[in-house]
């Protein structure tokens, strides 16, 4: 760093143009991630040495226009408005019209600008011709030709860097903008015919409603079977032998210091179960503190931003989005909630992360929500298929159809009874591209990072207070004081109430505790709906509440309970009937 103040750079455009690849190529892995105060919209931050110059880079939220219309566009305008010593707008070569208007609104604000035409080799691909020359001498800033996955004009770029310039006056109107945007593009494009192939065959095909919803499923389902078989992959062949290999001892150690027991020892290294240690089920910092994020999360969280990460830079994303669309704004959402809603079948912690791909505070919180309502963790859904269906199938069925209705039914009451409303899904379908490998894994350590920074220490957090309710006795006095709700409403003995509030720690640990009590297959089913669907584990319970807040993450437990309580209730009356 030199004497001399930073200065600062921004990165601007519409989304899916490029300017992910760009910011890596400018910066490389030298980043941190940041949320815009007052709002959870996440930009990256980076640095670039120039000459004498250091430049404070900041990767602008992806929007279409300066006038707002989502909460991702109103941090680019204020980031756009907070001035910068250069601006470089990242244009897609493929939709140049569409990317002008942007630019031109960024123009009106008179910074310095150049312009980075991006995917020029697409646009050759698809027949387009763009002179670079002209369109330089029409706006009067530096235009450069790049292709950021490559690293193609990169260096220009950059050299000219002391050239950025406020360039011609734009129209400030919109309908004399897009009357001098179709001039710019008359004087610098030419479109040549060429024959679809079978990338574009496929593009078409994957936002077909009929062919789209076919390869939407067969992509669902091998990402989660990808996901799933990486997560166990690595949890099975990686980090808990290297746990018990290598951190047991230790453990072992620290609980013969702490004398085997007692206050200290149950917080530090656990409780001993049937003997000896469990990094599942001791509860200590040491142990299920550490061995819950890193080797029973990280694992899933790893697997599943590898896989978005994919296919984000691939452009499939904002296809499978269009494809539940409909669906989902019935209950509130729009398309890119398939993703967490997803996700959260393998863990909810990652699920309720991948809510941030939403655009508003609203829709983050009922996908948050219907995650921990309604969508079991693989760990429970293995516990529900092994416990509940020892006493039959169909008691499986009735458990995953309630689950099922209930996300349905409090999905549709959240957007009915909450204020705002849910926005249109406005995206652009990118052409399928083969994604940078560097840029992958620049996104992939910068949220893999984020869970280690934002969610780990939350968790031991909750961890060391869940340990010190249950050494002072405050977890069974729970358990005694709301037997009788349990028993009353639900119909289940009193000591089915301890299982469910232990759900906290453990919801798969929990149902097999259920189905130690001997209920019959009706009492069974009710105790197992009222848990899966109140508290979620502890490490999602710490993460919902970093995402949504204190006073939100209040009401949405809230939800939980009631719906819980609802749902329970109305299968026991059911059942009672033989329906």
């Amino acid at each position: 760093m030199t004497g001399q103040a930073p200065k600062k750079l921004l990165l601007a455009g519409n989304p899916n143009v490029g300017k992910s690849a760009l910011f890596t190529r400018i910066t490389g892995v030298h980043a941190v991630s940041s949320n815009y105060p007052g709002t959870t919209v996440g930009f990256l931050e980076g640095w670039l040495r120039r000459s004498d110059d250091t430049w404070k880079v900041i990767d602008v939220p992806g929007a279409y226009t300066l006038t707002p219309t989502n909460e991702a566009e109103e941090v680019a305008e204020r980031l756009v408005n907070g001035g910068a010593d250069a601006v470089i707008i990242v244009l897609d070569a493929t939709a140049l019209e569409r990317n002008l208007f942007l630019a031109f609104q960024i123009m009106e604000r008179r910074l310095p600008v150049l312009i980075a035409l991006n995917m020029v080799d697409e646009a050759r691909h698809k027949g387009i011709d763009i002179d670079p020359e002209r369109l330089e001498e029409l706006l009067g800033v530096p235009v450069v030709p790049t292709v950021a996955v490559t690293g193609e004009g990169i260096s220009r770029l950059l050299d000219r860097l002391p050239e950025a310039s406020a360039g011609r006056e734009v129209p400030s109107s919109r309908e004399d903008r897009w009357a001098a945007i179709g001039q710019v593009i008359e004087q610098v494009q030419k479109v040549r015919h060429r024959h679809h192939t079978l990338m574009d065959k496929l593009e078409d095909a994957s936002v077909n409603s009929f062919w789209g919803l076919v390869i939407g499923i067969a992509v669902i389902a091998a990402s989660f079977t990808a996901i799933r078989f990486a997560g166990e992959g690595l949890i099975e062949h990686l980090l808990d032998p290297l746990f018990n290999r290598f951190w047991m001892p230790v453990v072992n150690a620290a609980s013969n210091y702490l004398g085997g027991s007692g206050f200290l020892h149950d917080i530090v290294a656990g409780r001993i179960i049937d003997g000896s240690i469990d990094f599942e089920q001791s509860f200590g910092l040491l142990t299920t503190g550490l061995y819950v994020p890193i080797v029973m999360v990280l694992p899933y969280v790893v697997s599943f931003y590898a896989m978005l990460s994919f296919l984000e830079d691939f452009g499939y994303l904002p296809r499978l989005a269009v494809i539940f669309d409909a669906l989902l704004h019935r209950i509130g959402l729009h398309g890119f909630a398939i993703v967490p809603s997803l996700l959260g079948f393998g863990c909810n912690v990652p699920g309720i992360l991948a809510t941030r791909v939403l655009d508003s505070a609203r829709e983050r919180f009922i996908a948050a929500t219907l995650i921990s309502v309604a969508v079991p963790c693989a760990g429970l859904q293995a516990m529900i298929i092994g416990a509940v269906g020892e006493i039959g199938m169909k008691w499986v069925a009735v458990v995953y159809g309630t689950l099922f209705l209930s996300w349905l039914i409090l999905g549709r009451l959240l957007h009915t009874l909450l204020p705002g409303y849910s926005p249109e899904l406005i995206v652009e379908i990118p052409p399928y591209r083969i994604p940078s490998m560097k840029a992958m894994g620049m996104k992939l350590w910068m949220r893999v990072r984020g869970f280690f920074l934002e969610a780990v220490p939350l968790v031991l957090g909750g961890i060391l207070l869940i340990s010190f309710m249950d050494a002072a006795g405050i977890t069974a006095f729970l358990s005694r004081m709301l037997a009788p709700v349990f028993s009353g409403l639900l119909g289940l003995p009193a000591e089915a109430a301890g299982p469910i509030l232990l759900g906290i720690l453990r919801k798969d640990v929990a149902v097999g505790m259920l189905a130690t009590l001997g209920l019959s297959p009706a009492q069974l089913v009710v105790a197992t709906i009222t848990l899966s669907m109140t508290f979620p584990c502890i490490a999602t319970f710490i993460v919902l509440w970093r995402e949504l807040g204190g006073q939100r993450m209040a009401a949405s437990m809230g939800i939980m309970i009631v719906s819980a309580l609802t749902a329970g209730v109305t299968v026991r009356l059911l059942l009672s009937l033989n329906i």
